[in-house]
């Protein structure tokens, strides 16, 4: 299997068409499909359904999927490693959906302006599943939050280098009473991410006092800050965020807020892991580092 086929294969499946697919990459929709046709004559297995609104993966077409990006990507980097001449190709990072939206539009912009030969691939996920994106080398890079001594990610599993400090906030519907712990919530819902989002994981601790109170609590489960926000707003949960993020939202309605705890963003990448294009991102997001600004000021 050549890697143009498998690059084929692969724009088929994200778009789930093969006249969209053939526009991308260049290609006649007669070209593509005989590619696909061959892929699957090779596999063994059809790897698509053919549908009247456009392409669908099988489950074994999921299979393959995941493992011709890990190809494709593996390919790329050894390309970026081979041949060091500057930052070019593929990027692929990978983020917090709260980092997206409150840190990353300016060292992008300033990113993009530097090293315009480079194109970045941005995804976003909760921390847990960005971690296992970076394993399974679907991505090349991701800025997590993972609190120290997690028991799920080992000490040797990822190089991390500290890039942001959160302040995490109990956002409240507006007039809420003073809350000075977990009893004092008037809403018995928390708005929050999909399971493997570390703050959700942070929140559940602090509202069962780390295993002691059981049972008081329930989730309302979002995909989006701003849907967190207005259940909160609306008074029907409370949530829990960076002050960063609820800075941003502030304009769309009022609540109450209290300050929780700090919870540091990391960029992480696999041991070892280095192409000019990644360690260009890395140098230019430590320019905008708080925590590094923070150290900087307390040196001597």
């Amino acid at each position: 299997m050549d890697f143009a086929a498998l690059a084929v294969f692969r724009t088929v499946a994200r778009e789930q068409s093969v006249t969209r697919a053939a526009e991308l990459l260049g290609r006649v929709p007669s070209n593509v499909t005989t590619r696909i046709q061959q892929i699957e004559e090779a596999v063994g297995v059809p790897l698509f359904l053919r549908e009247r609104k456009g392409m669908t993966l099988t489950a074994a077409g999921r299979t393959y999927l995941d493992y011709a990006d890990r190809i494709l990507n593996l390919a790329d980097e050894a390309i970026q490693v081979v041949n060091p001449a500057g930052p070019a190709g593929v990027l692929r990072i990978g983020s917090m959906e709260c980092t997206v939206a409150s840190r990353l539009p300016v060292p992008l912009a300033r990113f993009n302006q530097r090293w315009p030969e480079v194109t970045i691939d941005l995804s976003t996920a909760p921390t847990r599943q960005l971690v296992d994106s970076l394993l399974a080398h679907r991505i090349d890079g991701a800025l997590i939050a993972v609190p120290s001594g997690e028991w799920w990610l080992g000490p040797q599993d990822l190089d991390t280098v500290p890039v942001f400090r959160e302040d995490l906030v109990l956002v409240l519907p507006p007039g809420h009473p003073e809350v000075r712990h977990a009893g004092d919530l008037k809403p018995k819902a928390l708005a929050a991410f999909a399971p493997g989002c570390t703050y959700r994981m942070l929140a559940e601790e602090w509202l069962t006092g780390f295993g002691t109170v059981k049972g008081r609590f329930s989730i309302q489960e979002v995909r989006s800050y701003h849907a967190m926000f207005a259940c909160t707003a609306a008074g029907s949960c409370f949530s829990i965020m960076p002050r960063s993020v609820l800075d941003l939202l502030r304009h769309t309605g009022a609540v109450e807020e209290k300050a929780l705890m700090r919870v540091d963003t990391y960029l992480a990448c696999r041991p070892g892991f280095s192409t000019p294009a990644f360690s260009a991102f890395r140098e230019m997001l430590a320019g905008f580092s708080d925590i590094k600004a923070e150290a900087d000021a307390e040196s001597p």
